[in-house]
Parts: structure tokens; sequence; C-alpha cells
């Protein structure tokens, strides 16, 4: 396939470690398991940040938090930051998207030619942390245990609502990209905000998991008073002293996470059968952008560099690709160069724009390198930043003790190897690596100074006349169906697919 069309599918707050090779076997997902039959998988597949809005501009551009300025959920993703949208419309490319990408700032394209929804959380500054206030807990907007303890079943909620409505909307875009014919190959992004929490899924979807093995977490809960520095900031920024978690209530929010994996497992059914009616053939990517706790290590949400938080799922399937496993450490930030080698655009002009590789080469056996992550947000005080190589992830920040884990043999990562002497010899290997990439002191001012800078802005735009940078979907009225400037005929013809059958 030449110039190929391409159908990115994106969950929300997915975990890596249940699609270990495609869906684990306990997930009903009878539509992403047929898809990763077919498809290169990467089962050690990292975020660049695992936070919504950092890890979903580094998927769009590539690039690090620490270079896109988009270190938290309100800071502004910059319209002169190239992203795979501009680089595959400026090939000549057709872009829309369906869903969130938890754009900020007034920019609500950064390169899609259409933007089918508005997205599902706001576009402004008023989730901004304040290092200057670290022990400060924003009750209106921060996570707290509340998803966990609240989980159970309902058949409309705000974002069941809100996903019913990509996926209508995507299944609607390909039948319009069929019908209209215009010449150019097209790239449609459908996002989804499940299995993100709360908990909470339809009753149908509920009941596949009764008594599934998967309800309790792997490993036991750590103590408090036991976990690293930013482990115990991310527990006070859920607020957990306010909330008695029970096991039930962990095995509920469990359920209702995987019943919410199967939501959306029905809704990629959907959009792959549309694809299939209308005739289309297309590079099918699935992706997250960062996973979720879940209730290992008594963590939940994200926020850290554990597997379950920054590890996610990743397959690509396409026609030139022979499906199978890869075990080599991938990111999405390579998402970016990636669809551009697939669709011919010359990689020396992407590039320069770029920390990701393409991963054609990765799925034939070529190294990547190693795989940087990068953590700016709440519950943190100072950057934090990790690489995962070969089998070993570092995690460095200047406010608290290094880790080390070997996830070769330690792939629960309950052993800190920084703090023993046989890891002595890796440590020093992915220090060295970290000191080349890099310059910590800067990160924070950068941080800090755009959190100023933001709060001052709020602060200012919600005194007097309000204008929402929330993205306003124009349907174009006067351009569908029958109007009286339209002839009935050629309409109802242009219409069909397929024609004359």
């Amino acid at each position: 396939m030449s110039r190929p069309n391409i159908l990115i599918l994106m969950a929300d707050q997915l975990a890596g470690p249940f699609f270990p090779d495609g869906p684990a076997p306990f997930l009903h997902a009878p539509h992403l398991a047929r898809l990763a039959e077919r498809s290169v998988r990467f089962p050690a597949a990292y975020t660049a940040s695992p936070l919504c809005a950092p890890a979903r501009a580094s998927v769009m551009a590539g690039q690090l938090p620490s270079r896109t300025g988009v270190f938290d959920n309100a800071a502004e993703f910059a319209s002169s930051v190239p992203t795979f949208a501009h680089h595959l419309r400026r090939a000549g490319y057709r872009t829309v998207l369906s869903g969130k990408m938890h754009f900020v700032g007034p920019d609500q394209l950064h390169g899609f030619e259409q933007r089918l929804t508005t997205d599902i959380y706001p576009a402004d500054f008023g989730w901004t942390p304040d290092w200057r206030r670290p022990h400060e807990r924003v009750d209106w907007w921060y996570h707290n245990l509340g998803s966990v303890t609240g989980a159970g079943v309902a058949e409309a909620t705000n974002q069941l609502d809100y996903d019913d409505e990509v996926a209508f909307h995507a299944v609607r875009a390909i039948h319009d990209l069929a019908r209209e014919e215009d010449g150019r190959p097209w790239c449609l992004v459908a996002s989804f905000t499940h299995p993100h929490d709360p908990y909470v899924a339809r009753r149908r979807h509920w009941d596949l998991y009764e008594g599934s093995p998967a309800l309790d977490p792997e490993g036991e809960a750590i103590p408090y008073e036991a976990m690293d520095p930013h482990s115990r900031r991310i527990m006070d920024a859920c607020d957990w002293r306010r909330f008695a978690v029970t096991p039930e209530m962990v095995r509920r929010a469990r359920r209702g996470y995987f019943a919410s994996i199967s939501y959306i497992d029905e809704k990629v059914g959907e959009i792959l059968g549309a694809l299939e009616a209308m005739r289309q053939e297309a590079v099918v990517v699935v992706l997250s952008d960062h996973g979720d706790m879940l209730g290992e290590r008594g963590l939940w949400f994200k926020m850290h560099f554990f597997e379950h938080s920054a590890g996610v799922p990743l397959m690509l399937a396409a026609p030139e690709l022979r499906p199978g496993r890869v075990e080599t450490p991938v990111s999405t930030l390579d998402l970016c160069p990636t669809l551009c080698d697939l669709a011919g655009v010359d990689l020396s002009e992407v590039a320069p724009w770029t920390d990701g590789v393409s991963l054609l080469p990765v799925a034939e056996g070529a190294e990547r390198g190693p795989v940087p992550m990068e953590y700016a947000a709440e519950a943190s005080v100072a950057p934090m930043v990790a690489l995962r190589d070969g089998r070993w992830k570092y995690v460095r920040c200047p406010a608290d003790p290094e880790m080390l884990f070997d996830l070769r043999d330690d792939p629960g990562e309950r052993t800190n190897l920084a703090l023993r002497p046989e890891g002595a010899e890796a440590l020093a290997r992915m220090r060295a690596l970290a000191d080349a990439r890099w310059d910590l002191a800067a990160f924070d001012r950068a941080v800090r100074e755009s959190q100023a800078r933001r709060l001052v802005v709020y602060e200012a735009l919600r005194n007097g006349a309000h204008f929402p940078w929330d993205f306003q979907p124009l349907q174009r009225a006067s351009e569908r169906y029958m109007r009286n400037h339209m002839d009935l005929n050629v309409l109802e013809e242009s219409r069909r697919f397929p024609r004359g059958e």
C-alpha cells in the first residue's frame, strides 16, 4: 500500500502489563485480540510521561515534555511544535481527530484538518500545579480515591457519553472518507477516555468479569511508610487518609477497569467493522497515553515510572510488517516518526523535530536505544526522569533517592538495586546515560517559570468576560443532508456507498 490510510485507536490509562502479547487471556476483548494476531506487538512500550496532556503532546510531536513544554495537564501545547498530523498533512494526507487529545491552549487542532468532537477535559490553565506550594492539595481537580471507593455499574456516565460520541463520529468519518474520494490518503485518530477512572461500566461489560482471577492485584500493597518518597506524594495527592479502601473495593475498581476495556473493545469492533463495510484499507495502530497502577503496590492511577503506570500497549498492523512480538523497549515518542516512515515522508525532515525513532527497522530486529521518560506534574516537587535500557530501569529525581530495577529478575520492581552493591555497575552506566541526556537544574527552572506564568494568566483571564479555548465542533448545517442549493439527484447518488449496487 503506497501512502496507506492510517487508523489510530487510542485508549486512556490502559496499562501495558495487561497487554503482554495482545490483550491478556482473562480480558474479554475479541476485536483487539484478532487485531493483535495481525500486528507487530511491543510489550515493552512506554509513555514519554505518565500523565495525560504531557503524554499526548509527546505522542503527537514525538518530543519529551522538556522539549514540548507540556509539563502537566494545564501546560500550553505551542502551535509551532510540529506533530505527526502536520507532517502527514504536509505530505498530502487528510487528518481527522475524533475524541480526546487534551490540547491545552487556543490551538485545538495541532495539524488536524478536522476535529469531530470537543475534548472531555478543559483547555485552559486551571489545573496548573504550583511547586512553590508543594504540600497544597487542590481538591476540585486533583485525583482522589473516590474513584476506587465509588466503583460500580451505570448505564450512562459522563465518560460513556463521551466515548459513545467518539465512536459514532469515527464510524461516520470512515463513511465520509470512503464516499468523498478526494484522492488523498487519510489519517483518522479515534481517541477514547476509557478505561480511565472512575471505574464505572455498563452491566453487560461488568458481568463479563464475575469471578475473574485478575480482580486482586498481583503483589502485596506496600505500606505508606515503606513507599518511596514520590509514591508517598502520590498517595497524599490522592487524599488517601480520607478514604478507607477495602479489599472488596479494590476488586470492584479493577472489575470496572477491565469491564471498561471490554467496552473499548466493543467500540474498536464498530470502527473496524465500518472500515471493512466501506472497503477501506488502512494501517491500524493501537496505543494508550499511559497506564494505571490499579492497586499494584497500593498505588492508583499513574504519575510514576513503575510498569503499570508507565507501560502502555502498542500494536501496529501494516501489510509490510510481519506480525509478531518484539521485545525491544520502545516509546510512544516513536509513533510520530513511524507514521511518517509508513507514509513515505523523508525522515531527514522529521528527525530534527523528534526524540523518537521509526519502529519499522525495530520491528525487523534493529536496536532502538535507551527509552527516556519524564514527569514534572502533580505530586512531584522537582523533575523526575527515567531510562529503560535492556533489562534495566533507572529513575532519578533531585528530591529523592535514585531507583534502579532489574526487570528481568524483578519484574515487580520490589528491589531497588541503587541501594545494593550488586547494582553498582549498572547504576554507574545508567547515571552516565542520564547525565548525557538531562540538565535537571535547567528543567526545574523551566517548569517553575511555566507554572508561575500560567498562574498569573489564568487568574487574569477568569476576571471579566471569559472566552474559552474549548474546541467547538461545527456541523455546517447548510452543507448537511438536503438543502436548496443542491441537486437532490446528485446528492443521493454521491452519498451512497457502494454506488450502483
